[in-house]
């Protein structure tokens, strides 16, 4: 006669099996920390990075070619906003106006990639863009201005002399702009054996 086993069987998980729970239909994981920790934290480390190095080395609009007649370091102070706008507004109203925008846009570009379902080329953008706000927002935070130091220039014609947070904020934009005009993005295509 053949032994009865003691062991129990395991206990049935929500109408199913114990092992056969699938993945398809648990739900979608948010990129939420890996934009925050792909993107955005790198890109304040770099902007802050480059910007206390160039502070350390080089004195205030003191410029070195990198590309002669095309691009410099260019180590400058922007009080105002991109590419000096607000330059010239008395101090307290560019500091209140500066830091009110610069926080709104943090607390809205945090919701959208909190929001994200998936890792996409507007989640990609807003993580873009929300590291370059905290990199200026540092700047002017601390040091009342923030620190610019790439001259892109073909002889005398000058762009406005910039920084990597001021680079991460324009290619989010760039790229947003790009979706918006030239489509949606591609939805994922749903898994065939769900």
């Amino acid at each position: 006669m053949p032994e009865q086993s003691s062991a129990k069987p395991l206990p049935v998980l929500g109408g199913r099996e114990a092992g056969s729970e699938s993945t398809a239909s648990a739900p979608p994981r948010r990129p939420f920390l890996f934009l925050l920790g792909a993107i955005t934290i790198p890109i304040i480390l770099l902007d802050q990075a480059t910007k206390l190095f160039v502070q350390a080395h080089m004195a205030l609009y003191e410029s070195i070619a990198i590309i002669p007649n095309y691009l410099d370091i260019t180590y400058t102070q922007n009080p105002g906003a991109a590419f000096s706008m607000l330059a010239d507004a008395p101090p307290w109203v560019r500091t209140a106006f500066l830091l009110t925008m610069a926080c709104a846009a943090i607390i809205v570009l945090l919701v959208i990639i909190v929001r994200a379902e998936r890792v996409s080329l507007t989640s990609v953008s807003c993580a873009l863009i929300l590291g370059g706000a905290i990199g200026n927002l540092i700047d002017r935070a601390i040091r009342g201005r923030v620190i610019d130091f790439m001259r892109a220039h073909y002889y005398d014609l000058n762009y406005p002399i910039f920084n990597v947070a001021d680079s991460a904020i324009t290619i989010g934009v760039v790229l947003i702009l790009s979706v918006t005009v030239f489509g949606r993005e591609p939805e994922p295509k749903p898994d065939p054996s769900s």
